[in-house]
């Protein structure tokens, strides 16, 4: 269940606002935030949109998109957590199934690849990944997502990295220092989520599968936190 406890945030998806834009309803989506710890620090992958995006044009972003109808039959090799897929299914109405929640992992394990060409094997490993935070777009956006955050260690699973690069869909793929956020054009929620990342590791660099979960949204007109 959704904590009682909830943080009022005026300005954590701020750069989401554009001109009002009625009866948008949000759709599934999924983002894979994949963390780079070889070097001693955390580095995390980012990309840029091109500016031909209607939305959020010109900002990094981790990869990540809309959920697919086909995502529930793509294979893999180990199942989700059991506490990551308790958690998906946490403050959701009853049409996020466990084989829809399941997709959402999916979902971010297919857009890593299609944006960076970061492959996780034919039968990708879901048990390493973890679910650190979820965002649904404010009304009023052209377009609207309900997007759930997943989280992996690259040297946890098998990531391919022989093809890493731009696409069509991000450009100047890049790794960033999660100690230093300055430099780069990055969305409030995204600098949000990365300093929730950041807490999570000082707390328990092992990251469990467990942690607490964010859930950032709007309630009468204001930006919303809560625990998940």
């Amino acid at each position: 269940m959704i904590s009682s406890a909830e943080e009022q945030m005026p300005s954590a998806m701020d750069s989401l606002k554009h001109a009002p834009v009625a009866g948008v309803r949000p759709k599934d989506a999924a983002s894979l935030i994949l963390i780079d710890r070889s070097a001693g620090g955390a580095r995390v992958l980012v990309g840029r949109r091109g500016s031909g995006h209607v939305f959020m044009p010109d900002v990094y972003v981790f990869p990540g998109g809309r959920r697919d109808a086909r995502d529930h039959a793509l294979p893999f090799s180990a199942d989700l957590d059991t506490l990551v897929l308790e958690k998906l299914l946490l403050g959701t109405s009853s049409r996020l199934t466990p084989n829809r929640a399941r997709a959402l992992a999916l979902a971010a394990l297919r857009e890593l690849r299609e944006e960076t060409g970061i492959a996780s094997g034919m039968a990708p490993d879901l048990s390493r990944l973890r679910y650190v935070a979820r965002a649904i777009t404010p009304p009023g956006n052209v377009r609207r997502y309900d997007t759930r955050f997943f989280l992996a260690f690259s040297d946890e699973t098998v990531f391919d990295m022989t093809s890493l690069g731009d696409s069509s869909e991000l450009q100047d793929v890049r790794w960033l220092d999660i100690a230093d956020l300055s430099g780069l054009k990055l969305p409030a929620i995204t600098k949000t989520v990365l300093e929730d990342v950041k807490n999570l590791m000082t707390a328990d660099p092992s990251l469990s599968f467990g942690n607490p979960v964010s859930f950032y949204f709007m309630r009468h007109g204001r930006f919303v936190r809560s625990r998940l």
